[in-house]
């Protein structure tokens, strides 16, 4: 098989979820995992955790923190989690990336994302009963092609074709993220919304969370200020990161983290001491990944027991049947029970 012609086997993969239903475990969730200390040094490592895989959203904050070297200001911590967010499309959210926009005297014309309707069902019924259709703000990475545009305007590179592999825009976040994680990432495929997404490991993308999470925000080098700051603003800033029922948003409301899920089953996880957990379900189902990942933050001692239970009693985990609770999805690594 040519390199980086697939992500690891399922041969490779270890438990690390179980979904139940009448006390039956009707799915195991198979994948991969790392967990990192703020020293660096791998704590946990589960499945294959150095196979190429597709970081998807969870290469957002390395992405602006390029685009913020390259000369991205923007005014709050607000905007700045918009940045790097997989938002639900709200009101809220649509309307601070009209604020990215307008300020740099940009409009929803120049955004490359495709149309699609908000991932938050008030927002969509409310866009049905108005007789709107489906628009590039409401996709779920429009904060970020904002963030894009406006750093393009801020670095002297042409809005047109932002999205392009080639763009000056691009090269850049491929060398941020190269720098970062200390991988060359590969391959480099296309996003679901238009923007180059880039392969790395799962160790390679802790390692860069690592080194945000770790950076001293006063420090004399503006980037490692950069760093925390950017994290810090989406612990600040939970809600605008995915929405108000986003998985990511009530791990960051009950516990000490930064937390950035992917699609197709990434998910990783920076903890306040600096320890990170990187997850990748091997199947692409992301509904376990973000329990997964804050569970490896408690074995890892970044997390209390009672801070995860109260973020995983506010996770849509329940398995229903006729109305009423049947079931649940429920980390279960029987390799770190085994130790």
């Amino acid at each position: 098989m040519p390199k980086n012609a697939g992500t690891f086997a399922v041969s490779a993969a270890d438990e690390l979820a179980v979904t139940t239903r009448g006390g039956f475990i009707e799915s195991r969730h198979a994948g991969s995992a790392i967990v990192l200390s703020p020293a660096g040094d791998v704590v946990v490592a589960l499945g294959d955790p150095n196979a190429t895989i597709l970081t998807r959203s969870a290469l957002k904050p390395l992405q602006s923190l390029a685009m913020h070297e390259a000369g991205l200001s923007l005014p709050d911590a607000r905007q700045t989690a918009l940045s790097f967010a997989s938002h639900s499309g709200t009101p809220t959210h649509t309307s601070a990336v009209r604020e990215i926009l307008a300020d740099a005297g940009l409009g929803e014309s120049h955004l490359l994302c495709p149309p699609d309707w908000p991932a938050d069902t008030a927002a969509k019924h409310r866009m049905i009963a108005h007789g709107n259709q489906p628009s590039p703000i409401n996709h779920c990475c429009s904060g970020k092609h904002a963030a894009m545009l406006r750093t393009c305007l801020a670095a002297g590179w042409p809005v047109i074709q932002y999205t392009h592999p080639e763009h000056p825009l691009q090269q850049h976040i491929i060398a941020t993220v190269q720098r970062m994680t200390a991988e060359n990432p590969s391959p480099i495929a296309v996003d679901g919304c238009g923007a180059p997404v880039l392969g790395l490991s799962l160790a390679g993308l802790a390692r860069g969370y690592r080194r945000m999470a770790t950076a001293d925000p006063k420090s004399p080098f503006p980037i490692n200020r950069t760093m925390r700051a950017l994290l810090q603003a989406g612990m600040q800033h939970p809600e605008m990161v995915e929405g108000p029922n986003g998985m990511d948003t009530i791990a960051m409301q009950h516990a000490p983290v930064f937390a950035k899920f992917g699609a197709e089953g990434v998910s990783v996880m920076a903890a306040a001491d600096g320890t990170v957990a990187a997850v990748k379900i091997l199947d692409g189902n992301s509904r376990a990944s973000r329990a997964v990942t804050l569970s490896l933050l408690t074995y890892a001692g970044a997390v209390t027991r009672r801070q995860l239970a109260a973020a995983l009693a506010a996770m849509p985990l329940a398995i229903t049947g006729g109305g009423q609770k049947v079931g649940d999805i429920r980390v279960s690594i029987p390799k770190l029970s085994a130790r």
